[in-house]
């Protein structure tokens, strides 16, 4: 009996998955427990075993493609097994059916449809074919009936109809070209794959010359993570009313506490202590005493987290994942800083597991090493306060005697969301943390 192979759900807010890369190709014989594919969730990158041990065939989702969670993606067949029947390969060999004497039939693998569409469109008198779909793999929904008995008829053949094949409906898709303008040369005037190429062909002749000179573009689909991030920043800048506050810190004695911890850990044969790991242990040791900074807006509450886990940014070529450190206040600095290590090196290798981007209360993004001086931070939802660190940068200032000294100056901006942290909230929170970072020793008050 075949084993269907499924989108896995492995994140608690997960409703999609995308294909990144299938391990094994169609027609490979898998054993139960091996990895056959790579997904890509909103936030990781999370290796699939096979269910069981066959014969891989029907892959029904592409490399690039997205689908919702509980999705069949392939099946494991055991040797001589057919395929269940209606299984249509994501990549079909042929860009059109078989040609028949006839009327066309709609099969369902052709078109899919999902069983309230189907039902809708035979209550309606509609043939589901001339519906482009806009669910997965093309799938026709209930939205897309409706929005075809909403829309005026087409031109194309005359019988308030378009008939395409499901290869000439991607290319249209592809080439954003109208079927309703195409005459169709298949079985019962059916538009054919050919017919489309032919019509893109026309419209490009008769494109404007400025039109031709427009400069070349590689085109990147948005996607997996770089969706997720466009998604959640869009939404955390419209929906949470941002206030920044930049300031800057001297950071003679956090660098020379630094050093000496640094000494410590290369007697101890200890990881040394970046000063990303130090400022995580400062900052959750001022959170403690500002509970509205570690906090996040949700509906009509204000949550007021008990525990202090911070995200540390981390930049990838990809996008940005935010790693967890969790328990903070519990934690001594060098077991941050092995922490911080640690999750920064798996993640740029793409091997964090879900629970280690999640459940983030505050976080910090420090562009210093790349040499910025100083910006602003979107709020990572649903947190309620983010900090933008910037580059240590040595700098002229007037000592309390009148003097020229010159010292190491860090800008940093904190951004919180409004409708939980009010200026005055912020200032106080500021004053404490750079009273802690200026002088680190006073932690141990």
């Amino acid at each position: 009996m075949a084993t269907d192979v499924i989108m896995p759900k492995v994140d608690m807010d997960q409703e999609t998955g995308t294909v990144g890369q299938w391990l094994k190709k169609e027609g490979d014989e898998v054993k139960q427990g091996e990895t056959i594919l790579e997904i890509e969730t909103d936030k990781v990158a999370i290796d699939v075993e096979a269910p069981a041990s066959g014969i891989l065939s029907g892959i029904l989702v592409g490399e690039g493609e997205t689908v919702p969670i509980a999705t069949i993606i392939a099946y494991i067949l055991e040797p001589g097994e057919a395929l269940p029947v209606g299984t249509k390969p994501a990549e079909p060999a042929q860009d059109e059916p078989p040609k028949i004497d006839g009327p066309v039939q709609q099969t369902d693998w052709e078109v899919p449809v999902t069983p309230v569409a189907r039902n809708l469109a035979a209550a309606s008198g509609i043939d589901p074919s001339a519906v482009t779909g806009s669910g997965p793999r093309g799938r026709v929904t209930k939205k897309d009936v409706e929005e075809a008995l909403a829309a005026p008829s087409p031109s194309g053949n005359g019988q308030g109809k378009v008939y395409a094949t499901p290869a000439a409906r991607r290319i249209a898709r592809e080439r954003d070209v109208v079927l309703g303008n195409i005459s169709g040369s298949g079985p019962g005037s059916r538009i054919q794959a050919a017919d489309v190429l032919a019509e893109a062909d026309r419209l490009a002749e008769t494109v404007a010359p400025a039109a031709i000179l427009s400069p070349e573009v590689d085109v990147v689909p948005l996607r997996g993570m770089r969706r997720t991030i466009a998604e959640r920043m869009t939404a955390s800048y419209q929906q949470a009313p941002h206030i920044g506050f930049t300031w800057r810190n001297d950071m003679t004695r956090f660098n020379e506490a630094r050093a000496q911890l640094n000494a410590r850990a290369e007697k101890a044969g200890s990881p040394r202590i970046s000063a990303t790991a130090l400022m995580v242990k400062i900052v959750g040791s001022v959170l403690a005493r500002h509970p509205w900074l570690n906090s996040s807006f949700q509906g009509e509450d204000i949550h007021l987290y008990r525990d202090i886990n911070i995200g540390v940014a981390v930049a990838l070529e990809t996008g940005l994942i935010v790693p967890v450190v969790h328990d903070v206040t519990s934690k001594g600095v060098s077991e941050i800083a092995k922490e911080v290590k640690d999750l920064s090196l798996r993640a740029r290798d793409g091997q964090l597991i879900p629970a280690e981007v999640r459940g983030g209360t505050f976080t910090i993004s420090n562009l210093g090493p790349f040499g910025v001086e100083q910006f602003n931070a979107i709020i990572n939802p649903p947190e309620a306060a983010i900090l933008a660190v910037g580059a240590t940068q040595n700098a002229v200032v007037a000592g309390e005697d009148g003097q020229v000294l010159v010292r190491p100056l860090m800008h940093i901006t904190l951004t919180v969301d409004h409708r939980v942290v009010d200026g005055a909230v912020a200032a106080h929170f500021i004053e404490d943390l750079k009273s802690a970072m200026e002088a680190p020793v006073l932690l141990l008050l």
